[in-house]
Order: structure tokens, then C-alpha cells, then sequence
């Protein structure tokens, strides 16, 4: 955006001077300044938008402040990277930067010298979009801080997760019929035959290209097995690949492939779904917290992660087998199940709201219509959650109504 208007700047300066004073002045509404008063109104518009972008960027810290505090450290990256923000003190710095560059073309005093009346005005009209934005600034800001907005906001990232992690479709792995009938299956002497690649640098796995690994494999004839999964730690040194055959892993083959694999100091969200989880996870746990007590907003993170673990439901746990265009198998990689994301994400909400009997019923209501999509497996993974839930929730049940109403949910309960 600063590029952009210091080079506006320089064009309409250009036009100003192949039009003239007298073509510009037949415009009514255009101002027609002096010098001096073309200097007075940049001068005045460039201070003033200097002042407000700095202002912006105050609330704007301020905000990462009260996120970081409230709704944890983890959760920044949403404030940090939203396009709102952005926009809004571009607009003010670029505002900036066009005045000072127009400042410097008027020349003379009095009724003599250079005044480019349209580019003058053009910066009169850049800060009253200026205001505008300002007003918009203000309320996006209050909107962007509310416990709705957030969860709405990490449930969007936790989506592109699930169908990275659980796509409708599966490209090139085997069908369930397939491995049934003809399971696919690594090498017998894989783990004697096969060569460790490992980390060239420690952090955290963000993304694994599978289609470029994919195309290694199939060019060199290898057989993967990737040892780590999207969120893990690795240190250096660490194994991430196992590639069979090893006699025909060369340096040159070894260096590819740890391209093919992003490791970074932080967790993302693009491929690592139980980050995504633990987000409102941890949103959830704070708001239990003795210190905010905020049992309401617990409840809001898990409707929200309902939500999220129902984009899974009618999905199948893909195959961790990858089969090129040939049937060939050449990659394996871990695959994350269902019941244990569903089961670890509400245990860990349990362990804090569990006296808390809104927390407790929500809880059970929520697994109870996620049970009713999920494989049969995970239907008994939740159903023993869902009683363990229930149990204690009528242990630390303080008061009578407490007691009453969760052998209520008991009595009422599907499983």
C-alpha cells in the first residue's frame, strides 16, 4: 500500500503538470491552493495520519496484550495475521507517505510558483477514506475481541485441518475393500533393509508435502515410511524418514526429501489438526479457570468443537498406505484417530469443569450426538468417557439441584 501511493503520487503529479493551472481550476470542485496552502493541508493531513497510525498501532498492542492474557498465547497468530488490521494502518502510512512525496513538488510562494491543485486534492479525498477506515477500525476492534468471533475464527482454521487430515476423497490410497481383500504392506525386510533420514534442524513438523514426496518415491523407486507426524518435535538429528531401498538413498535423494517436509519454531494449523483442537481446548481450560471463572464460554468451546468433530462424521479414517499411479506402495504415514481427538479434547475440558454441572451436561449431550455419526469403535471410546463423565459429575456435584439434575442426565442418557 505505501508503494503503491508514493508511485500514486508521482503520476498524479505528472498529470498535474501536463494539464496546467488553468485546465485544473474549471473544476469546481477541486480546491485551488496557493503554496503555502497546499503546504498547510498536506503538512496538516501527513501529521495527523502519522498520529493516528500511531494510535492504531497502541490498540492494536494492546489487544495482542488482552488476547495473550485471556485467551492464551497460542491464539495470537489470529490477531497478528488479521487482514482487517493490516488494511487499516496501511491506509493511514500510506496516506503518510503520499503527502510527504506531494509535499515536496509544490514550489514557490505567493502567487508564483508550482501547486499540483488535483493531487493536493487527492490527498484530501485519501483522508476522508482516512476517517472512514478510522470508524471502521474501532468497531472491527471491539468485534474481533469477543469470545465469539475468536471461536468462530479457530473452528474456520480447524476445518482446513480436518479435510487435510480426513479428505472426502482419497487420491491414491487404497480402498477398504482393497485392503481387506489384498491388504498393501511394507517390505518384509524393511526395517533391516531400509536407510533413517533424519532432521537437519529442531522444531516443530508444520506440513508434509505428500505430493512431492510422492514424486521423489516414484522417480528414485523408493519405498517411505515418515516416522513423524504435522506437530510433533523433532530434535536434530532425529529420524524423520525410513527409505527402502537404502542402497539408492544418496545424499542428493536424502536432501530432497527433507525438503519435502516444513519444520518450524511454532505449531500451525494448516495440516495439524489436534493443535487446532487444543486452541479452544485451552480457550475452554482457561475460562475454568479459578482466577476467570467463566463456565459460559467453556460451554461456547464445546459447541464449537462439536462442530469441528462433526465435519469428521461419515468420513473414514484414511489408509496410511500411499500407492503411486501404479498400485505401488510409496509412502506410509501416521494417520490420527478420531475417538482418541474426541476423547482427549473433552477429558481435558472434564478435568477442569467437572463440579460445574451446565459444563458437565453439555459435555455429555455433545459426545452423545457425535457417538451417533462415528465408527463403531469410537462410539465405544465415547460412550465410556460419557459415563466416567457422568459419575464424577455426580461426585462433585455441590449442591442438591446439582445431584438431582445429573442423575436426571443419567437416567435420560442414550448410551
Amino acid at each position: 500500500m505505501c508503494a503503491v501511493a508514493v508511485g500514486l503520487s508521482f503520476l498524479l503529479i505528472a498529470v498535474d503538470t501536463r494539464l496546467g493551472v488553468g485546465t485544473v481550476s474549471d473544476f469546481g470542485l477541486l480546491y485551488t491552493f496557493g503554496p503555502e496552502g497546499a503546504r498547510a493541508i498536506l503538512s496538516v493531513i501527513a501529521s495527523s495520519m502519522i498520529t493516528v497510525a500511531g494510535l492504531i498501532f497502541s490498540i492494536t498492542m494492546l489487544s495482542l496484550q488482552l488476547a495473550s492474557s485471556q485467551f492464551g498465547p497460542r491464539v495470537l497468530e489470529n490477531f497478528m495475521r488479521d487482514r482487517s488490521n493490516q488494511f487499516v494502518l496501511g491506509t493511514f502510512v500510506a496516506t503518510f507517505l503520499y503527502c510527504l512525496v506531494v509535499l515536496r513538488s509544490v514550489r514557490g510562494t505567493g502567487d508564483t510558483g508550482f501547486v499540483p491543485h488535483l493531487t493536493v486534492a487527492f490527498a484530501v479525498l485519501l483522508a476522508a477514506v482516512g476517517v472512514a477506515v478510522l470508524i471502521y477500525f474501532i468497531h472491527h476492534m471491539a468485534t474481533s475481541i469477543r469470545i465469539e468471533t475468536l471461536l468462530q475464527r479457530l473452528v474456520a482454521d480447524g476445518r482446513v485441518a480436518v479435510d487435510s487430515r480426513f479428505p472426502e476423497r482419497r487420491g491414491h490410497g487404497p480402498s477398504k475393500l482393497e485392503e481387506e481383500t489384498n491388504p498393501h504392506r511394507l517390505p518384509n525386510d524393511f526395517d533391516v533393509g531400509s536407510e533413517q533420514i533424519n532432521a537437519d534442524a529442531s522444531g516443530y513438523v508444520q506440513r508434509i508435502g505428500l505430493n512431492a514426496l510422492m514424486r521423489i518415491a516414484t522417480k528414485h523407486d523408493l519405498i517411505l515410511q515418515i516416522d513423524c507426524r504435522p506437530g510433533l518435535f523433532v530434535t536434530a538429528g532425529e529420524c524423520i524418514f525410513s527409505v527402502y531401498p537404502c542402497d539408492r538413498v544418496t545424499d542428493a535423494v536424502a536432501d530432497s526429501l527433507r525438503g519435502g517436509l516444513i519444520i518450524g519454531r511454532s505449531r500451525t494449523v494448516d495440516q495439524d489438526l489436534e493443535f487446532s483442537i487444543w486452541r479452544i481446548v485451552e480457550l475452554a481450560q482457561r475460562s475454568l479457570s479459578p482466577g476467570i471463572n467463566d463456565p459460559t464460554t467453556a460451554i461456547y468451546c464445546i459447541d464449537r468443537l462439536g462442530e469441528l468433530f462433526s465435519r469428521m462424521s461419515g468420513r473414514d479414517v484414511p489408509s496410511p498406505i500411499h500407492l503411486d499411479k501404479n498400485g505401488q506402495v510409496r509412502i506410509k504415514a501416521e494417520v490420527e484417530n478420531p475417538a482418541e481427538l474426541v476423547c482427549h479434547a473433552f477429558s481435558a475440558i472434564a478435568r477442569y469443569g467437572i463440579s460445574d454441572v451446565d459444563v458437565v451436561t453439555r459435555l455429555v449431550n455433545t459426545m452423545d450426538k457425535l457417538s451417533q455419526s462415528l465408527s463403531p469403535a469410537a462410539f465405544e471410546a465415547i460412550a465410556t468417557l460419557s459415563d466416567q463423565v457422568l459419575i464424577e459429575g455426580e461426585r462433585h456435584a455441590s449442591t442438591r439441584f446439582d445431584r438431582k439434575k445429573t442423575q436426571e442426565l443419567q437416567r435420560s442418557h442414550k448410551f
